[in-house]
């Protein structure tokens, strides 16, 4: 099959429509039509604001959306990837009661009974099907709010989407779930290659069952369409036939499945109506507005995104992914649109895209800014316009630019604008733990790495202009900082390529990178940024960077943001974590069954080495972790009291690369380094090289540290990660 020719912009469409539509329904979701009319009206536009709770938000329709297709890389972009693949997916990217899902208990929630179903051994598709789980669990709406990526690495193959769609929705649902999620991808993937609502219905149709209750239902729905003009009073049809009050559990496939088709053909081909009639109609909003926003986005591209309000504004592509993998938790929709598109070139064979020589940011597609904004911190903070132009002739290897409008900058006052690569402050995660999706991540950017960016003053400037790399990092009241590069002066029309290694930063975490503008004299004009990036193994001590009072109890304890910097896969995580901060050394590692990984860093870490004083209490084994790329996917140096492995670990089962006579001992402190180069791993204890293989197979090629303790309690003060 050959790719649309303009696939990655259609997928970044398909990626922003399912943003938007999340963050519209989000504030509201479980709201009946009648609290919606009555509280908030008819929604056209976002009303977080009116309800007062953030507009980027962790929500599962996001996380899981972009976190289970990863089963394709994972297991070789191989089409035929099985549905028990990628249900290992699932146990490698979540963590227990933690990540992604709704973990409401075992026949309550959908997804959590399915985890538990997997996690016991219990392979797809039984793990989530009508005969295990009965007919209401399974049938509930997770399969297709999951869905969209399938899709979008299907372009114009509804059969394949349709296809895969199943296998992963049989991870955790069965029965009308699958039909309902396998309807939707077939219309995503077909909206690829046709723009008409009515055509991408009867590919939906074509495969599923003709006597589901999908079917019939979406049938039901044409015949009132065709009959009845008022979509209030089609709604009222919908709700009396399909509604709540038949079709069990929380949250049930059918009646959403209903309002999406509904909305779709009472919208008009308006983006901004038909989200507004999917929203105002109430039940599951976020996922119904979600999955209708991709399609919308997919069909009709940015321009259709466009057409009505500035809904792309205030996302400014922002998305948060927390799951075992911290290094994407932090992301932006043209990262994820690329790679899916890459995904999808994959499957047939082409190799990947990378804009601007593979830059982090380079703004190649329409109206992108990829997170960038104003730093808020700083009184100028309306000092920079920030927008996405076409400059192909300023541009050093493409086509689009970041412009930088700056005013008034007298001496003494800087623009800075910067897009996020950490979690923000301990208030908003509050708010996420409190709806019920944590916010775990690792920062992107690390001390010891080397950020680069390409910047140019414009040619009709009056002035010159400062500029500066720039980062912000937590401080011991998780406050920010600022910290900036060296400035280079840049008459109008000229252009630099700013170059600074990230100093030691005592532990604390980045929150952000970006550049900074300073003039002369309240001076104005623009800054094109052509591209940011960075690169190289991180040189970081990470350690508890300051002390606190332990002597009251205080759940708003300050200077936290350095733990907040590890991924909690243990199980002491599901406690208070600013309790286990109380605790004399650094890190206290505690597992009460089975392997517990406490993460750090990110999948583009390549060569280096981990080291870290340890002392184990009472376990069963425990050491440093490699590479890792999830719960389920990492190398690892592990002691016990009788010898030192080096394993390889996939799907949860080890294959000991080298293995030496002689471990640690309990309640002793030990030095331990881990060094992995290429193929080659070493490990070291005390100082002392014991073991060392090369990988053949070649598992893990990136990825960031864990410290593993098995069954038990350990103890750990200062990690360190360095170059080789």
């Amino acid at each position: 099959m050959t790719l649309p020719p303009d696939y990655l912009e259609r997928v970044y469409a398909g990626v922003l429509g399912k943003l938007i539509g999340v963050y519209l329904g989000r504030p509201f979701e479980g709201w009946s039509y009648e609290a919606i009319s009555q509280h908030l009206g008819d929604i056209n536009y976002y009303v977080h604001d009116k309800l007062k709770v953030p507009l980027i938000v962790t929500d599962d329709d996001i996380s899981g959306t972009f976190t289970f297709i990863r089963a394709l890389e994972d297991y070789g972009y191989d089409r035929n990837v099985t549905a028990a693949q990628i249900g290992q997916t699932w146990l490698n990217y979540l963590i227990e009661e933690q990540t992604v899902l709704w973990w409401g208990g075992m026949g309550n929630s959908t997804e959590h009974t399915a985890y538990l179903r997997l996690k016991a051994g219990c392979q797809p598709p039984l793990s989530g099907s009508v005969e295990l789980n009965g007919k209401v669990v399974a049938e509930q709406i997770g399969a297709q709010i999951f869905i969209d990526g399938w899709a979008l690495v299907a372009p114009g193959d509804p059969e394949f989407a349709a296809d895969l769609a199943g296998r992963a929705g049989s991870v955790s649902h069965g029965g009308e779930a699958l039909y309902g999620a396998q309807c939707l991808a077939a219309m995503e993937a077909q909206a690829f290659v046709e723009s008409d609502i009515n055509k991408l219905i009867d590919t939906g149709l074509s495969v599923i069952p003709d006597d589901s209750i999908i079917a019939c239902m979406i049938n039901d729905i044409r015949e009132w369409r065709a009959k009845e003009p008022d979509w209030r009073k089609g709604r009222e049809l919908l709700a009396e036939r399909y509604g709540y009050h038949i079709y069990g559990g929380n949250c049930h496939m059918v009646p959403n499945h209903g309002l999406m088709i509904f909305s779709l053909l009472y919208g008009d081909d308006d983006f901004q109506r038909t989200l507004m009639i999917v929203n105002t109609c109430g039940w599951d909003t976020d996922c119904n507005s979600g999955n209708i926003g991709c399609l919308m986005g997919i069909k009709d591209g940015l321009a259709g995104l466009s057409s009505g309000p500035d809904f792309r504004g205030p996302v400014a592509d922002r998305l948060y992914i927390p799951t075992a993998d911290g290094g994407n938790g932090i992301s932006d929709a043209v990262t994820q649109a690329l790679y899916l598109t890459n995904v999808g070139r994959q499957l047939q064979g082409l190799a990947p895209l990378a804009p601007k020589d593979g830059a982090r940011y380079h703004f190649e597609l329409p109206g992108s800014v990829q997170g960038f904004m104003n730093d808020e911190a700083i009184d100028a903070r309306d000092a920079v316009a920030i927008s996405n132009v076409a400059a192909p002739d300023l541009s050093s290897t493409g086509e689009r630019l970041l412009a930088l409008d700056y005013a008034a900058l007298a001496p003494g006052r800087v623009g800075r604008v910067v897009t996020a690569t950490f979690v923000p402050s301990i208030e908003v995660n509050d708010h996420f733990e409190n709806v019920g999706y944590k916010l775990m991540a690792s920062p992107r950017l690390s001390p010891g790495q080397t950020i680069r960016a390409r910047v140019l003053a414009n040619s009709g400037n009056a002035d010159a202009v400062e500029v500066a790399l720039c980062v912000l990092h937590y401080n011991r009241e998780d406050g920010l900082e600022a910290l900036t590069g060296a400035e280079q002066s840049l008459a109008a029309g000229q252009s630099a390529e700013l170059e600074w290694q990230v100093p030691d930063l005592e532990g604390y975490p980045i929150s952000s990178v970006g550049v900074q503008i300073s003039g002369q004299g309240g001076a104005s004009g623009r800054v094109y940024l052509d591209w940011l990036t960075w690169e190289g193994a991180p040189n970081v001590r990470l350690k508890r960077p300051h002390t606190h009072d332990y002597t009251r109890w205080d759940r708003k304890l300050r200077g936290m943001m350095w733990k907040r910097a590890w991924v909690n896969g243990l199980d002491a995580a599901r406690g208070n974590m600013t309790y286990f901060d109380r605790y004399p050394e650094t890190y206290r590692l505690i597992q009460n069954e089975g392997r517990g990984l406490m993460m750090h860093g990110c999948r583009d870490w390549t060569d280096y080495q981990v080291s870290a004083s340890i002392t184990p209490h009472m376990c069963k084994a425990g050491g440093l972790g490699a590479r890792v790329q999830g719960m389920k996917r990492h190398y690892a140096l592990l002691c016990d009291e009788d010898s030192v492995r080096l394993v390889a670990s996939l799907e949860g089962e080890d294959t000991v690369l080298a293995e030496a006579s002689g471990g640690w001992t309990l309640g002793a402190e030990h030095q331990l380094a881990l060094k992995v180069e290429g193929n080659s791993l070493a490990g070291y204890l005390n100082g002392r090289l014991v073991v060392k293989a090369e990988d053949p197979e070649a598992r893990f090629s990136g990825g960031g540290i864990a410290l593993v303790c098995e069954e038990g309690r350990i103890g750990c003060e200062d990690v360190e990660v360095r170059p080789i």
